[in-house]
């Protein structure tokens, strides 16, 4: 009986699905696009119920060393050309360039400003940037656990930048499809201080790719969603599409 124990225990063992394993394949399943060119609402949703619309352009380019992505701003008005260029680099700390038109200047984000709200939504800088599996350490195996007779993946995830606003975060992926469908994100005091739902998918030539997102700040209660109403890959963009000279 002793023995059975024993090869039972090492068979769970064997069998353990790490956390980075997980990630790696959560992240393969929306890889592969080349480049891309996206139309999206941002809706800001205050503590009140209130709520403001935005609109934006999305450009990215994979990049097996890091992604690059150009947000533009086309509504309202008063933030109207409003850019932020991003490089992701795998394993350090990304570069990040905003262009305000207003001071028809170009701000550098410092890194320790990453953790900072991106226009005054409940996304951060860090949110923003490619969320590559690379970028984080996994500190345990995947557990499986059951939510409304779905079977998930529960990830923690720690961010490798100490400039992060983040000491940790927990990720649910679907175990058949290996999508993200929410998270809760921790402050560096260890509090909750988002809820991450991963609301809606699309599949175009069998790449997913997301189409709605909310992020829900437990702290002070306001919401920013992000919708993808167009969205077109193998767009055929190239490097000179992200250079800082575009953000003018």
């Amino acid at each position: 009986m002793k023995n059975i124990i024993v090869f039972m225990g090492l068979s769970l063992y064997m069998y353990a699905t790490s956390g980075l394993e997980v990630a790696s394949k959560s992240y393969e399943v929306m890889s592969g696009y080349g480049s891309s060119i996206s139309k999206t609402t941002m809706i800001l949703k205050n503590s009140n119920g209130d709520e403001s619309v935005r609109k934006l352009e999305i450009k990215k380019l994979e990049n097996s060393e890091g992604d690059k992505s150009l947000i533009d701003f086309l509504y309202p008005m008063d933030i109207k050309d409003t850019k932020l260029l991003s490089y992701e680099i795998i394993g350090e700390d990304d570069q990040q360039w905003l262009f305000l038109p207003a001071l028809k200047r170009i701000k550098t984000i410092s890194s320790q400003n990453k953790s900072g709200s991106f226009m005054a939504s409940e996304f951060s800088y860090e949110d923003i940037s490619s969320q590559n599996y690379k970028n984080y350490t996994y500190p345990s195996d995947a557990k499986k656990v059951l939510k409304d007779g779905i079977e998930y993946f529960e990830i923690i995830r720690v961010p490798i930048d100490k400039n992060s606003g983040y000491s940790k975060q927990i990720v649910w992926i679907e175990c058949t499809s290996y999508l993200a469908r929410f998270g809760e994100y921790f402050d560096k005091q260890h509090r909750l201080l988002k809820k991450v739902e991963f609301l809606e998918y699309q599949k175009i030539d069998s790449i997913y790719r997301i189409k709605k997102i909310n992020m829900i700040n437990v702290q002070n209660g306001k919401q920013s969603m992000l919708i993808w109403e167009e969205d077109s890959i193998n767009a055929d963009l190239k490097e000179n599409d992200f250079t800082k000279r575009v953000l003018k």
